[in-house]
């Protein structure tokens, strides 16, 4: 159980009978959010390839990292269970059609990820490290912004995991293997498929690039605005943050609702798309004024570059 859910359960936040609707997953929506995301990379790589200039290569560029970014997130619901009402397509199609295109293992993510749920933001938090070194001076995020877009950080991510992973002797190949083998099978795939086409630039061009760059600075900047510069670690409706986005901030910094990210934390078992209503009731029940929340990813980033 969440050491969150110590001073406040979700049973204060919602009825049974809300918790009961609320929880609900579709199958169909999953399919929905799951198909928005590679139909929005497809037609991004369809508008650089009709239009092939620099002004459409930077605008495929941010989307395809804003979708990238969105399938992080669909793999973060589907590793909750939540992606799909039906197991096997919350397992299969989270790892294949999410998870391994980013070159994650969904199941080393849900371990450090329900690990997060339960300690947040305490010495036992794993994703601590994300949040620990914020505010920063506005030379220092200057910084960290640009090795997003050089692919420093990309290339550091995946160099640290490569050798984690390597490590001890012992059972190696085993762990390299069970991380590895569906993302190999994927970038088969999706590789043989460019090749086919005779169109592996744009594999390069609208696929790496924009993982390496836009990607990387919408998460970077999505994992700030969670938990980072909040103002009580121990108060659960103020060491998380939710954002207020706007319409272009939902389809760069926030996808698929992961903006609501107190009440993602406080009832973890309800699907990413009904978290605005679950919003409103905690609003309508009187917790509006105790939550932390911001108006706007410009606001995050001012707060936490402000030295």
């Amino acid at each position: 159980m969440s050491t969150q859910w110590n001073s406040i359960k979700p049973s204060d936040i919602l009825t049974s009978e809300e918790q009961h609707r609320l929880r609900q997953r579709s199958d169909l929506m999953g399919w929905w959010m799951l198909m928005h995301a590679w139909g929005i990379i497809a037609a991004a790589m369809a508008l650089f390839i009709v239009f092939p200039n620099v002004l459409t290569f930077l605008v495929s560029a941010a989307l395809i990292g804003s979708r990238q970014l969105g399938l992080s997130i669909l793999m973060h619901e589907a590793s909750h269970g939540m992606m799909f009402r039906t197991r096997w397509m919350n397992e299969k199609l989270g790892q294949w059609l999410a998870a391994a295109p980013l070159i994650i293992n969904m199941k080393n993510y849900r371990i450090r990820h329900m690990a997060h749920h339960r300690f947040t933001r305490t010495d036992k938090d794993p994703e601590n490290y994300l949040y620990t070194p914020f505010p920063v001076s506005k030379a220092s995020m200057s910084r960290k912004i640009l090795r997003d877009f050089t692919g420093v950080v990309f290339l550091r991510t995946q160099i640290g995991l490569f050798r984690f992973l390597w490590g001890e002797k012992e059972g190696r190949w085993a762990r390299l293997y069970d991380f590895y083998r569906t993302i190999v099978v994927f970038y088969a795939v999706f590789i043989a498929a460019f090749a086919l086409a005779g169109r592996l630039d744009l594999f390069l061009m609208m696929w790496m690039v924009p993982m390496m760059t836009t990607h990387q600075f919408f998460l970077r900047i999505r994992n700030i605005a969670e938990h980072a510069t909040v103002p009580d670690l121990d108060d659960p409706l103020k060491n998380s943050r939710t954002t207020l986005a706007s319409a272009w901030e939902r389809m760069t910094f926030a996808p698929y609702f992961v903006n609501y990210h107190i009440e993602h934390h406080m009832v973890p078992f309800v699907p990413c798309w009904r978290l605005p209503e679950v919003h409103k009731i905690m609003v309508s029940k009187g917790f509006g004024k105790e939550m932390e929340i911001a108006h706007g990813y410009r606001s995050i980033i001012r707060m936490n570059a402000a030295a």
